[in-house]
């Protein structure tokens, strides 16, 4: 059975589950209630791509697959779209941001590349370059993303130093005024070193939320040992 068949029959199966002779917990989901298991399934596959288990990923991979289904076939039942107007807009997306690939344009670098793109987009009604970064992104990632879009660059050593000698001192007097004092709400100095830190990896090559998910599992990994 070819690919296409297989996805044919996934939508079918979800088409039956939600059908009046299906399942009562199918039937009564929706957009919002899916929205945490969306996310669960994206993290999941995460996971996989971090452990590199391949088994797993193929699984979580179809998880992830039935979440797109899914919210698909609400949408036909209510007679907006369906599967096939996501999979319709989705190829024509790629088609479009590579005409390079699929027309007649010219770009032998990345930065003919990012050129190219956002001139596309540009095209396609974006409002600014800041356009198309979800802000239900993880934070560290979101940061990464708006940086590269506004093509800001890499922090350095220094600046980092000095977002964190100015969040050092407002810890360090709270609420003490004085010359030292940073007048800003610590919360906000904070983020601004964690944005600063983000910028700093991105110069080195460092993805920050990568980085910090294998922080987490190193943690866990000696928070465990030490229990035993």
């Amino acid at each position: 059975m070819h690919g296409s068949e297989k996805l044919t029959g996934l939508v079918e199966i979800m088409a039956q589950l939600r059908g009046p002779q299906g399942c009562p917990w199918d039937r009564e989901q929706t957009h919002a209630s899916l929205r945490p298991y969306l996310l669960e399934e994206t993290y999941e596959v995460l996971h996989a791509l971090d452990t590199g288990d391949e088994e797993e990923l193929r699984h979580e991979l179809g998880d992830l697959l039935l979440q797109v289904i899914y919210h698909a076939q609400i949408a036909a039942e209510a007679g907006r779209f369906d599967i096939g107007a996501v999979i319709e807009a989705i190829s024509a997306k790629m088609i479009r941001r590579h005409p390079h690939v699929f027309g007649d344009a010219k770009a032998n670098s990345a930065a003919e590349l990012t050129h190219l793109w956002e001139k596309i987009k540009q095209q396609e009604g974006k409002k600014s370059a800041l356009d198309g970064v979800p802000h239900a992104l993880p934070a560290l990632q979101r940061a990464a993303r708006l940086q590269q879009k506004a093509r800001a660059a890499a922090a350095s050593v220094a600046e980092v130093e000095t977002n964190w000698q100015a969040f050092r001192a407002a810890a360090a007097a709270g609420e003490k005024e004085g010359p030292q004092r940073d007048h800003r709400p610590l919360p906000e100095l904070y983020g601004d070193l964690l944005f600063r830190l983000v910028a700093l990896g991105r110069g080195l090559g460092l993805n920050a939320e990568d980085c910090l998910r294998e922080a987490c599992h190193r943690f866990e990994k000696e928070f465990e040992g030490s229990r035993k």
